[in-house]
């Protein structure tokens, strides 16, 4: 076991803290939340929660000096929430005002501090639970947001115009005002980073720090965006970050006539029925919401590397919305393709999370997996491996605050859909493979895409195969979920396509491949023409 990273204090610093950005300012406050090391978690939880608890209580306690003890946020007050709304609503307009190229600068600025901070982003990641290896791979996902190809081509679609009958005609991204955050617990500083699109796009935004997990979004916001609007001229309010309880910040946010857009990532259920709320607020709902990803593997496929991508499924316990979720494989290799999967998991292991090898987190709440596997097992599934918890050095145990990788075989889609692993998503280690009923080549292509498309939820899709014809069956007929890829890793990240986004229980209504800035603008056309008769334009006389 190695020994604990040191803290702020060890390195000769204060402790980390940071208040509420509104307006240009860190505004005082004595009320704290404070983060406790993810080891604590793994060798002494009761220790870490007493020192929160005192922390919490009293904030002078000289528990701050303890190893465990990471950095504390503090929490808004009401009074502070509204000022944030009301500064960013009297910035966007400014803010807007600002020209294109001049705000596309903040994505080519962000990644640059990204790589400079790149270290303290990642031992930030480490502290709250994040496996090094995944915070690693959080990190691409920003790195090819704001890639200097992306942001060309954020940049085309912002902005183009033409000529045509002696007008100029422009078609342009004009930004919806006050854009409002709401990251999710499970990758909350990834997320709130998402919010410098909206910024680049001309908004001014208002994010509110998840208050159980608070610390990296605060540094990336505060410590890493904040500058950045400064040196490119942005008016104090553009950017607005604050710490505090969900459903009531977002209540405020619904009910508040200064709110354009909510960006809403979290739960389907909940998420679903926060869209209703909007709507009849008049605000747009952008929902980044749960996943359920299908793999389909075809005979043809190169399997060892199938594998590869299906044992992403495991990644972080399984705890990420965009991994996937179910295998539907070919009757003629499915046994060929579980072995594969089963060796493939052998390097899938716990760990603490500095620990470079480290794929698994732990999952404090894992009642619910047990319930899934046993209703899978009812309804006739196999166990093929896992289906236990265990310790961080990856012995069984009853008390393990790990789970092991668990895969199912499933023989049949009918008895599929009876097993509810397999049509919701289950956000553990647990993954169902499907052994679809044999048929003729034409009709299982026809089931495969079926199945595909009837998923309630939508945000990723992977098909393994060597046949153009395959390909291009999933190509031209997946109409489901908000990214398809083909022969590559279901997880990674590329310049051009969406990071987020998905359809159905996903993205809700208005579901589609999310990319940020397109979203918290809106489409407008513009007709410029000089000495052309109206009525001529009208009638053509």
């Amino acid at each position: 076991m190695t020994a604990p990273e040191p803290t702020s204090q060890e390195r000769g610093r204060p402790l980390l803290s940071y208040q509420s950005y509104v307006g240009g300012e860190d505004l005082p406050n004595s009320a704290w939340v404070y983060t406790i090391s993810s080891r604590s978690l793994l060798e002494d939880v009761f220790t870490g929660v007493s020192l929160k608890r005192e922390l919490e209580q009293n904030p002078q306690s000289e528990a701050a000096e303890h190893p465990y003890v990471v950095g504390r946020v503090a929490v808004a007050t009401d009074e502070e929430n509204d000022r944030a709304l009301h500064a960013a609503a009297e910035a966007a307009p400014v803010w807007a005002a600002v020209p294109l190229d001049e705000r596309m600068r903040l994505g080519e600025l962000f990644r640059e501090a990204l790589l400079e901070h790149r270290q303290e982003f990642l031992d930030m990641l480490v502290a709250e639970a994040h496996p090094l290896k995944l915070a690693r791979w959080e990190l691409s996902c920003l790195l090819e947001v704001y890639s200097r190809e992306n942001c060309h081509w954020y940049r085309k679609r912002m902005y183009s115009e033409c000529s045509y009958a002696g007008r100029t005609l422009i078609s342009h991204r004009q930004p919806d005002g006050v854009v409002c955050f709401n990251p999710p617990q499970n990758a909350p500083a990834p997320s709130a980073a998402l919010a410098v699109l909206a910024l680049m796009a001309g908004n001014a935004v208002v994010v509110r720090a998840p208050r159980s997990i608070p610390l990296s979004t605060m540094f990336v916001l505060r410590d890493i965006v904040a500058p950045l609007l400064e040196k490119v001229g942005a008016p104090p309010g553009t950017l607005n970050v604050v710490c505090g309880n969900a459903r009531s910040t977002m209540d405020k946010w619904v009910s508040s006539p200064l709110v354009d857009d909510i960006f809403y990532i979290g739960g389907s259920d909940q998420g679903l029925r926060f869209q209703e709320q909007c709507i009849a607020a008049g605000k747009k709902p952008i929902l980044e919401l749960a996943g359920n990803d299908t793999i389909v593997v075809w005979k043809d496929a190169d399997l060892s590397l199938a594998a590869e991508a299906i044992t992403e499924s495991f990644y972080g316990s399984g705890q990420i919305c965009m991994v996937p979720n179910t295998v539907l494989a070919h009757p003629e290799i499915v046994e060929e393709l579980i072995g594969h999967v089963k060796e493939k998991i052998r390097g899938i292991r716990p760990g603490f999370p500095e620990d470079p090898d480290v794929l698994l987190s732990p999952v404090r709440r894992s009642e619910k997996f047990f319930g899934l596997l046993s209703q899978a097992l009812e309804e006739g599934a196999e166990l093929v491996c896992g289906g236990h918890r265990m310790e961080v050095d990856g012995t069984r145990s009853d008390t393990g605050v790990f789970l092991e990788p668990t895969v199912l075989r499933v023989d049949g889609l009918e008895r599929g859909r009876r097993i509810e692993a397999v049509m919701q998503e289950t956000f553990f280690p647990l993954l169902p493979i499907v052994a679809v009923e044999p048929a003729p080549a034409e009709e299982l292509r026809e089931t495969f895409v079926r199945f595909v498309n009837a998923n309630a939820y939508g945000l990723r899709n992977s098909l393994w195969s060597k046949s153009p014809r395959v390909i291009n069956t999933f190509v031209s007929r997946t109409t489901n979920g908000g990214l398809l890829k083909v022969n590559d890793s279901h997880i990674g990240f590329l310049p051009y396509l969406p990071s987020h986004g998905g359809t159905g229980m996903t993205g809700g209504v208005f579901g589609e491949a999310n990319y940020p800035m397109f979203k918290t603008s809106h489409l407008q056309g513009v007709s410029i023409s000089e000495g052309i008769s109206p009525y001529r334009a009208v009638f053509g006389d």
